[in-house]
């Protein structure tokens, strides 16, 4: 095992590679520049297809994933693949490196087996980082609730059970991680998922996205059955086809169990020339993509899941300066405020009323941008959730392991998505 004066953390992350994961590779840095050594395992991605690196600072055990997963069987193989080989590079990290504490990213709520195998046996504690609540998310995917559903509430409480820790993505998470989960209020902090603005930043802008167009609208993040894409393509065709808009094309970015189905709903729709999909972007692709948005999506619809989560897409528009237009849910509105423009009751053609009216109005644009970036600036402070996600570790560690020293910051600008 490595030797190093200071704490060791390992980091458990399934739902997608690190540094492509912003929030994840964020914490990761912010421990690492506070003194931690610190060891991410996570699954094979793009690129990133190294089984272990050494990448700015951080130690990453990559896993292969089986399969796209469908059905029941589906998802069984890949979770139990995945925490197999979560299993074995825990051993691998802790061999090599060493750590002192287990951080836990959901999706999925079984992670917690690999934390409770370190803590019950080795007295490693363990951090829950709570991303996701999947029962809402199953319910919101499949319009249902049944064996499943309640199979996820229970993954949810033995996590919660286990964890020493949790780290919560708002207020709303945090009371679950309490009436839910029965956790001390006191041992659960809120680390909201906020880009570090040294190193997330408006870039030149890529004009042909906009295929000659006057106005470029654009959608950044995950396609699968939840996300409400479709809601975005159904807004374009009233825009391009009810209303005769033909000078706004939209870029629809990113990837997901969707994306075939949504390509070919735009070219039933007669909208292959007014939508480019892009596929998966990061790094400086990405940044030059989102800053070539006129205005900003996020067609999410309303229900129990969504009114509860915060998403990485509006702290990164206001952040950058994009006024964007999105249903009305809770914890978007908290977030946002006057930053955008709310459409009602899932209604694409809503939706689309209100993009038309960002199109046409420069100063309700800057209006907007103005207000997105005010909150970022004066809200969204990603030194103070920092600051809250170094308090969870000193709970987590305290008596446990040795006092973190601080090392030089790096100004290395990771990927991001």
């Amino acid at each position: 095992m490595a030797r190093n004066d200071g704490p060791k953390v390992l980091i458990i992350v399934e739902n997608l590679t690190v540094p492509l994961d912003r929030r994840v590779w964020q914490e990761a840095q912010s421990l690492r520049e506070a003194g931690y050594t610190v060891s991410v395992i996570c699954p094979k991605g793009g690129k990133y297809t190294a089984a272990y690196e050494l990448l700015d600072g951080v130690h990453v055990f990559r896993h292969p994933l089986p399969l796209e997963a469908e059905g029941a069987a589906g998802y069984a193989i890949e979770y139990a693949s995945a925490i197999f080989w979560e299993f074995v590079l825990s051993v691998r990290a802790y061999c090599k490196v060493g750590f002192d504490v287990v951080q836990a990213c959901n999706p999925p709520d079984l992670i917690f087996t690999v934390g409770a195998f370190w803590k019950y046996l080795f007295g490693k504690p363990f951090v829950f980082d709570h991303h996701d609540i999947n029962p809402e998310l199953f319910e919101a995917k499949f319009g249902k609730r049944g064996f499943f559903h309640s199979l996820l509430g229970v993954f949810e409480k033995i996590t919660f059970k286990v964890a020493d820790v949790s780290i919560a993505t708002n207020e709303t998470f945090k009371e679950i991680a309490v009436r839910r989960g029965g956790m001390d209020p006191n041992r659960v902090f809120v680390v909201r998922s906020i880009p570090d603005v040294s190193r997330f930043r408006r870039m030149e802008p890529l004009p042909e996205l906009r295929k000659g167009r006057r106005a470029l609208v654009g959608y950044v993040g995950i396609m699968g059955a939840q996300d409400g894409v479709d809601l975005l393509v159904d807004a374009m065709e009233d825009l391009v086809v009810a209303k005769g808009r033909r000078d706004v094309q939209c870029a629809i970015v990113g990837s997901g169990t969707e994306l075939a189905r949504l390509q070919v709903m735009a070219e039933e729709k007669g909208l292959a020339d007014f939508i480019t999909f892009t596929g998966f972007l990061s790094g400086d692709e990405l940044m030059r993509t989102l800053s070539t948005f006129d205005v900003g999506v996020i067609p999410d619809p309303k229900n129990t899941y969504n009114d509860k989560i915060s998403m990485n897409k509006v702290f990164e528009y206001m952040s950058l300066g994009i006024p964007f237009v999105g249903f009305d849910l809770i914890e978007g509105r908290k977030m946002a405020g006057d930053a955008a423009l709310y459409a009602l009751n899932n209604d694409p053609k809503e939706l689309a009323d209100r993009l038309e009216r960002l199109v046409d109005n420069t100063k309700l644009r800057d209006a907007l941008a103005y207000e997105g970036r005010l909150r970022a600036k004066s809200l969204l402070r990603w030194d103070e959730e920092c600051g809250r996600l170094l308090q969870a570790f000193d709970v987590a560690l305290a008596g446990t392991a040795p006092v973190r020293v601080p090392v030089p910051h790096t100004d290395a600008l990771p990927e991001v998505s």
